[in-house]
């Protein structure tokens, strides 16, 4: 392993980094750069495996910088430093300080013990400042979610208390819960906010308690104005972590304060919950994230491009992405990222080619298999035409078009080549096929009864 911040080759190792450093500024922004990618430091690198360790001054940053630019990162590495095969993203391990002589220290003069991260950062504990309500798209999938979390970051009393986010992983749940908590300060300057994963909670509890802190805990905890729980099934099955969040929420609610937890299941889906706990968690409002349609996806897609300022992406990679990567907004973004940072670095132009080149790993873990036969029977219950039609020779506008749509899906929604799209449709010319899929093209561009037809299909196969 060769240590970077003491080897000989240090100096290029840093190069390297300012160089990727300021073009992730000047695509992230300033604020996102100076607060989390400037922090960075190459820490050492594994010759072998080709791993290069990224450090950050702490667990809370690592965690943030790793869970949103980890690939990004390791891109842009590769591409500068070929040697580079992976990147792994830490806190920096802490040094004692060579000049500190190394002597046992007396019990009575015990430093003492550090305060759990709960109360560390004034006012606003663990918020990140990035995710705001401007920020979050909105459709039909998650519009009551994001009004019942706007309702719970203005300065008037919410008419619920607490509010219950479900969403599965990747859905935004905890984009809302940081936006709360910003709006909610822009309003309240004074008030003091935190947020606090689950696991995070639990663990600081038992610190706690096995430092004989749990009192000072509980106090500093309960002392909050608002208080944000992120994946409260985590806590699920602890018995005294479950008995001492009750309690918290007691407080909590019993102070006038406001209470947001998210979870990926509903509150009657718990399991191992206390019965006392799960009827505070189900008495305000559940609000549930259900998964990005299509239109929202697109919308998603096309907010982050302008965000991103870094060129025009034509409509038909827009359209590849929302249709293919549809598990998570989380994958969605990230997939882009990837590609327009590929992109930039290396010169090429954002095409269609280019993004299945570049996103084929993750765009094969969202591709669910649709067979010709399911879009078949889909067209025809939708047109209200029988079976038969779709490999008849009948020429009646009546069945040549839903036929011709048929077609035009096969070949959006498959894998399948024109001459094997043919064969399915009573063994027609490929050249018939080709004729169809650009046709139905055409229509969509001029005709808003076919598009809006078409769109409807694509929403109910890829559901």
């Amino acid at each position: 392993m060769i240590e970077l911040n003491d080897s000989n080759g240090a100096a290029d190792w840093a190069a390297d980094w300012n160089e990727i450093s300021e073009g992730l500024r000047k695509d992230l922004g300033a604020q996102i750069h100076t607060q989390w990618i400037r922090p960075i430091r190459p820490g050492s690198f594994e010759p072998g495996s080709g791993m290069l360790n990224l450090h950050l001054p702490s667990e809370f940053s690592a965690n943030w910088v790793r869970e949103r630019f980890a690939d990004r990162l390791a891109l842009a590495w590769k591409i500068v430093r070929p040697e580079v095969r992976s990147v792994t993203i830490a806190a920096a391990p802490r040094e004692a300080d060579p000049a500190r002589p190394r002597t046992a220290v007396p019990q009575q003069a015990a430093a003492p013990a550090p305060r759990p991260a709960l109360a560390d950062s004034g006012n606003r504990i663990a918020l990140d400042p990035s995710q705001v309500f401007s920020g979050f798209i909105t459709g039909q999938s998650n519009v009551l979610a994001f009004n019942a979390a706007q309702r719970m970051a203005a300065m008037e009393k919410p008419l619920f208390s607490p509010l219950y986010l479900k969403a599965a992983t990747g859905q935004g749940k905890t984009h809302l819960l940081h936006a709360i908590g910003n709006a909610f300060a822009e309003v309240n300057p004074g008030a003091r906010i935190c947020y606090c994963p689950a696991e995070k909670f639990m663990n600081d509890f038992v610190s706690a308690i096995q430092r004989g802190d749990s009192m000072a805990f509980k106090a500093r905890l309960r002392g909050f104005d608002m208080l944000l729980v992120d994946d409260i099934q985590f806590i699920i099955g602890k018995n005294s972590t479950q008995e001492e969040f009750l309690h918290t929420i007691d407080a909590i609610l019993g102070g006038g304060k406001r209470l947001v937890v998210t979870s990926d299941r509903a509150p009657q889906a718990l399991d191992g919950v206390d019965q006392r706990l799960l009827s505070r968690l189900a008495m305000g409002l559940v609000a549930d994230i259900q998964p990005a349609d299509i239109e929202l996806r697109r919308a998603i897609i096309t907010a982050r491009i302008e965000t991103m300022r870094m060129g025009e992406v034509p409509e038909e990679v827009i359209e590849f992405l929302a249709r293919t990567i549809s598990r998570n907004v989380r994958e969605l973004v990230g997939g882009l990222n990837k590609l327009m940072a590929y992109a930039q670095i290396t010169g090429q132009k954002v095409t269609l080619p280019l993004a299945e080149e570049q996103l084929s790993d993750l765009l094969s873990a969202n591709r669910r298999r649709i067979t010709i036969d399911e879009i078949q029977r889909a067209v025809c219950q939708f047109y209200k035409v029988d079976r038969s039609e779709m490999s008849s020779k009948r020429r009646a506008r009546a069945v040549v078009r839903p036929r011709q749509v048929a077609m035009y899906l096969a070949k959006v929604l498959t894998p399948r080549s024109y001459p094997e799209i043919g064969r399915k449709f009573g063994g027609r010319d490929h050249s018939t096929v080709i004729h169809a899929v650009r046709l139905i093209e055409d229509l969509r561009t001029r005709d808003a009864d076919m598009d809006g037809d078409v769109r409807a299909l694509l929403q109910q196969l890829e559901s």
